[in-house]
């Protein structure tokens, strides 16, 4: 029998045994471990607190902030989404995620590595006949080649990290997503608080004035006796009392002004010439499209993002569990070998080599039942996170509806106190020019008149954070067109 006639039944051994795995792998397609299942959050039907009047025209979430008509606003937010440090770093993680994604489906196919070397050898000498020595023969050996190796997944370890990957990258997606929707939060509160410190300044300057003037009248009849040194004193007191506050007032705001800078990446010092003419604090009405309870599962990013790494800790048990199974290999190795560069290539010079493999854990110390135990611990966790953040959302949106509804009457009360309070200071004064009232009656009506004017801007501000807040607690900021 011819050597060719023998090898032939071991070239079809081979292709079997190439034929026999591929069928395997294709025809069982089983994945180990516990397949992704939505958790129920087990979302109320309605909000507790009443929700706040819808406007004629509702608001887009994505773009909440138009509301307020402010167009400094709108290019603060804009700008801010552009060039804001944390939203950067968000979009880089994503960029780390989408990387690592396709390091887990690398494993699906085969790695081929190309090969070559040159080693050049002394054989051990001899004894001459005569005495002395004989060098043993110099070879070269010239070798190129490449080698293969392909992990067949037979039982889905590849796969499960492929599906964690996955997950993690839409984890990192909806990271950049909360980001954005703390963002546009962040710069419109941070504006608004801006515009209430330049408003309670000139609030205080106004009564500093009025006080001011008031002062001076009290002086003009000291001098002529009408009144006591006491009534200068008091009135005295008031003015100093209401000028050393604007300073306060006025530190705050540069410092609002430096935090919308470092939102926006920039200087916190950039945005002082354009931010520091005095403006309306931006209002809007009190309405927004809450909506039911259930629509924050496809509307916040941070419930998105929890979901998303509850499916990854999922995956991440198939993947441990499948180290308790055999895994199989298809390996080869095919090049040329020669100690002459001119033979290097010749037909004569080829080796090749081929075959499947097997690798099982038989014994590994419980090592891999205890990591299979890690990776359901951090799923029980990610499970609670999910909980945790859809308690923490229906809390937040509740919080927002009820804090929005009381400001609403606290501010038609305020309002009601500041018209009293003015007509009680014009009251008061023409009464003491008058002569017919002391000059307590006068202080204590300014006074009143100062702390219901700052206490009207505070609750205007404070409605259009509130309202800021349950923009945010509903997840607007973001696009959701064509999500699931």
């Amino acid at each position: 029998m011819h050597e060719s006639e023998r090898s032939a039944p071991r070239g079809h051994h081979s292709l079997f045994s190439l034929v026999f795995l591929l069928g395997l792998s294709l025809l069982t397609g089983c994945m180990v471990g516990p397949d992704f299942r939505k958790p129920d959050p087990g979302m109320p039907e309605t909000w507790i607190a009443p929700p706040p009047p819808e406007a004629a025209v509702k608001a887009d979430l994505a773009s909440w902030w138009t509301v307020f008509e402010d167009q400094t606003l709108t290019s603060l937010v804009t700008r801010a989404v552009e060039s804001n440090l944390d939203l950067k770093l968000a979009e880089a993680r994503i960029r780390q995620a989408r990387a690592a994604r396709g390091i887990a489906a690398s494993g699906m196919g085969p790695e081929l590595d190309a090969t070559g070397s040159y080693r050049r050898t002394q054989s051990p000498g001899s004894p001459a006949p005569g005495g002395g020595d004989i060098d043993g023969p110099l070879t070269n050996q010239y070798q190129a080649g490449f080698d293969a190796n392909w992990e067949l997944d037979i039982f889905g370890g590849v796969r499960r990290g492929i599906e964690a990957a996955d997950s993690e990258l839409r984890a990192s997606v909806e990271a950049r997503r909360d980001v954005l929707v703390t963002l546009a939060a962040e710069v419109a509160a941070t504006y608004t608080d801006l515009r209430s410190f330049q408003q309670r300044i000139a609030v205080a300057q106004k009564n500093f004035k009025a006080q001011e003037h008031s002062a001076e009248l009290t002086r003009r009849r000291f001098e002529f006796g009408f009144v006591s040194g006491l009534d200068v004193a008091n009135a005295e007191a008031q003015v100093a009392a209401t000028a050393a506050q604007i300073p306060l007032l006025e530190v705050s705001a540069r410092q609002s002004i430096y935090s919308l800078g470092v939102l926006l990446g920039s200087e916190p010092a950039e945005l002082i010439e354009e931010l520091s003419p005095s403006s309306l604090i931006p209002s809007a009405p009190p309405s927004a499209p809450s909506g039911v309870p259930s629509d924050l599962l496809r509307r916040r990013p941070d419930i998105r993002r929890a979901e998303a790494e509850i499916h990854s800790a999922t995956a991440r048990i198939g993947v441990a569990t499948s180290d308790l199974f055999p895994k199989f290999f298809i390996f080869g190795s095919a090049g040329y070998q020669a100690r002459d560069t001119s033979a290097w290539f010749d037909p004569v010079s080829l080796f090749w080599s081929f075959g499947p493999s097997v690798s099982w854990p038989v014994f590994a110390s419980g090592r891999i039942r205890s990591n299979i135990e890690l990776q359901k611990a951090l799923e029980q966790q990610a499970v609670l996170s999910y909980r945790k953040t859809v308690l923490t959302a229906l809390q937040e949106v509740e919080s927002a509806l009820i804090a929005l509804e009381k400001e609403q009457e606290r501010r038609k009360a305020l309002v009601v106190a500041v018209r009293a309070s003015e007509k009680a200071v014009d009251l008061a004064t023409r009464l003491y020019t008058e002569g017919q009232t002391d000059f307590l009656n006068v202080l204590q009506a300014q006074r009143s008149l100062f702390v219901s004017e700052e206490a009207l801007v505070l609750s205007t501000r404070t409605l259009s954070t509130n309202l800021i807040a349950l923009y945010k607690a509903l997840g607007g900021g973001w696009d959701t067109h064509g999500e699931p």
